[in-house]
């Protein structure tokens, strides 16, 4: 019987040694004409790699669009595809952290050694931390809300997608310089519009806090009900504790995130008088076809709402 195991067990190493060099090989034995096929964790990153990648990526979401990317259960589909693919691009910065859903995902699908065509598009980011008690020192994930860091996490995916695929390096080349150019001035044009905002008024309040990043970029000052998406959010306390800050500083507008229930952000509006002003986009981009369907729409709309509400009449 032990004999019997010990023909199994090299079998079934011999199996997976033959699959490894399968996998190995599959980049050399791609044709030129042949799409890359890559993953990416949430529909921000897939924008943003597509817009780098052009004609030359075939991409998958594992998050859908409208869903929460800090907690995600994936798919058999969503194993398959990061199994087969050429590379998975991630956020990091404690975003896919949640049950360590993606750390699983990587396992599962043989991607989790040390040169796996992993990548990180939030490399280089000065991160944030959480200040919420029991979570202090954590990252805060929300990094591409700063156009800034939108154009590091472009800068990332041509660099990845040329180490993968340098025979097409010119096409990542030309793409990232032109998208690049079109956040930059997106940026650009944010600061100028915000500073006609009195400085009195450049607080921010929204259900999550996600907008760190945005607030240092535009200077503004934020306000939330909960720090980071996770179980224990909208709390009494958490609720009371912004119903203050609102009466105290006179918020005259109040935001809520596309990704989240509405339902403790209305609590706040009913309890302080203050209307809930407009949608914002955080975790998610829009529907296709719908507002905020990009990364460079779902900002455009992010900064057109919140001037439209906040502006010096």
């Amino acid at each position: 019987m032990k004999q019997q195991w010990r023909y199994l067990i090299a079998g079934l190493i011999a199996i997976f040694l033959l699959a490894g060099c399968g996998n190995e090989n599959k980049a050399n034995e791609r044709s030129k004409e042949e799409k890359l096929q890559i993953v990416t964790t949430y529909s921000i990153l897939y924008d943003i790699v597509k817009n780098i990648g052009g004609s030359r990526v075939d991409i998958h979401s594992l998050a859908p669009v409208g869903s929460n990317p800090h907690e995600y259960d994936p798919l058999p589909l969503d194993i398959q595809k990061a199994t087969d693919a050429d590379a998975v691009f991630y956020n990091g910065l404690n975003l896919e952290a949640g049950n360590s859903w993606f750390e699983k995902l990587l396992d599962t699908a043989g991607k989790s050694g040390k040169d796996a065509p992993v990548f990180r598009l939030s490399e280089g980011v000065e991160a944030k931390h959480l200040t919420t008690k029991g979570k202090e020192g954590e990252e805060d994930p929300h990094a591409w809300l700063d156009i800034r860091n939108g154009i590091k996490y472009a800068e990332n995916a041509k660099k990845a997608l040329i180490k993968i695929d340098p025979e097409h390096a010119g096409i990542y080349e030309k793409n990232a310089k032109e998208y690049i150019a079109r956040l930059q001035d997106l940026h650009n044009e944010a600061v100028e519009n915000f500073s006609q905002i009195p400085k009195e008024k450049r607080y921010l309040v929204t259900s999550e806090g996600a907008f760190k990043y945005f607030c240092e970029a535009y200077d503004f000052e934020a306000g939330y009900i909960w720090e980071i998406n996770a179980e224990n959010q909208g709390t009494p306390q958490q609720v009371k504790t912004i119903v203050d800050i609102v009466k105290q500083r006179k918020v005259p507008v109040l935001f809520v995130e596309t990704s989240v229930d509405p339902r403790n952000m209305n609590t706040v509006s009913e309890e302080t008088g203050v209307p809930v002003g407009g949608t914002l986009f955080t975790d998610s981009l829009g529907k296709p076809g719908e507002a905020g369907d990009s990364y460079i729409k779902m900002m455009e709309s992010n900064i057109s709402v919140i001037l439209d509400h906040l502006k010096e009449e």
